[in-house]
């Protein structure tokens, strides 16, 4: 399933046709012409038959495949490949599969897949499922203006940080993770089942796929502490940071003080609250 608006204006369509073919791949390819038609275009693939998928995109495409993968009812899990291409994909980091088209096709070549965890969310919205970071927060107000930024390519998160920084209000948490809870002020919330976003930030240095556990993260730094634990998250060197406090389980659940808007993988969902949980060995990833 390609999505042609991650192309960066070249002809992501062709590309792909070109990159399988190369590689001796057999595929049926597909373009979305919107979110819709992800799941339509999934969903007819399933109905005929098919049980590997490769998403062509960024992290908001495969967001898009997996939650239509995820929303069936599978004997064993369905195969999902990944193609960056666009912005890139934060959540393929992990395996070290490149970040375009070209190069990372190589790794649809053969049998090896690599049985991974996702998550899902409830909130007002109804159900979504994630499979890298999701956050509610300023962390989730700069994912959502980032998609604005699309110009400065690599930049655009950080960029959207510091534009929301200044007037993002801080506001009062009630964090349940596992048997685990958390009560107090903070900016940020996230619940990580991979490691990688912001184009490479290492915000969840701990975080493995196959853990059946979220790896969240409440963070209650003042804004003049943000540039310094901003450095330190790049690099996934922010843990031992006083305001940060980090809880594991295979449930979790957040109230907030003031509404706060929630992504997942870079996509807006709504406001909080928001529950959650993890879903082990959901999806066999193809390295």
């Amino acid at each position: 399933m390609v999505n042609p608006a991650a192309g960066r204006g070249s002809d992501l369509l062709a590309r792909t046709n070109r990159a399988l073919e190369e590689r001796g791949i057999k595929a049926a390819v597909a373009a979305s012409t919107g979110p819709g038609h992800v799941a339509q275009l999934v969903g007819g693939a399933i109905e005929a038959g098919h049980r590997r998928f490769v998403a062509v995109g960024g992290d908001g495409t495969v967001n898009l495949v997996a939650n239509a993968l995820l929303d069936r009812d599978w004997p064993e899990p369905p195969t999902l490949g990944i193609l960056p291409a666009g912005t890139g994909c934060d959540f393929v980091r992990v395996f070290g599969i490149p970040q375009d088209v070209e190069h990372a096709s190589r790794h649809l070549v053969g049998e090896e897949t690599y049985l991974s965890d996702a998550c899902v969310l409830e909130g007002a919205w109804g159900t979504r499922y994630f499979l890298n970071i999701a956050q509610a927060g300023i962390g989730a107000a700069s994912a959502i203006s980032a998609d604005r930024l699309s110009w400065l390519r690599g930049l655009r998160y950080q960029t959207a940080f510091w534009l929301n920084l200044p007037r993002f209000r801080r506001t009062g948490v009630d964090l349940h993770v596992g048997t685990r809870r958390f009560v107090g002020d903070a900016i940020n919330v996230i619940f990580a089942n991979g490691q990688f976003f912001g184009n490479g930030m290492n915000i969840a240095p701990q975080a493995t796929l196959t853990s059946g556990m979220v790896d969240a993260q409440v963070i209650s730094a003042r804004k003049h502490q943000a540039p310094l634990l901003m450095r330190k998250a790049a690099r996934g060197l922010h843990l031992s940071h006083p305001q940060v406090k980090r809880l594991r389980g295979s449930e979790f659940a957040l109230e907030t003080g003031d509404p706060w808007p929630v992504e997942a993988d870079g996509e807006y969902l709504g406001m909080t609250p928001v529950r959650g949980r993890v879903l082990p060995g959901a999806l066999r990833i193809k390295i």
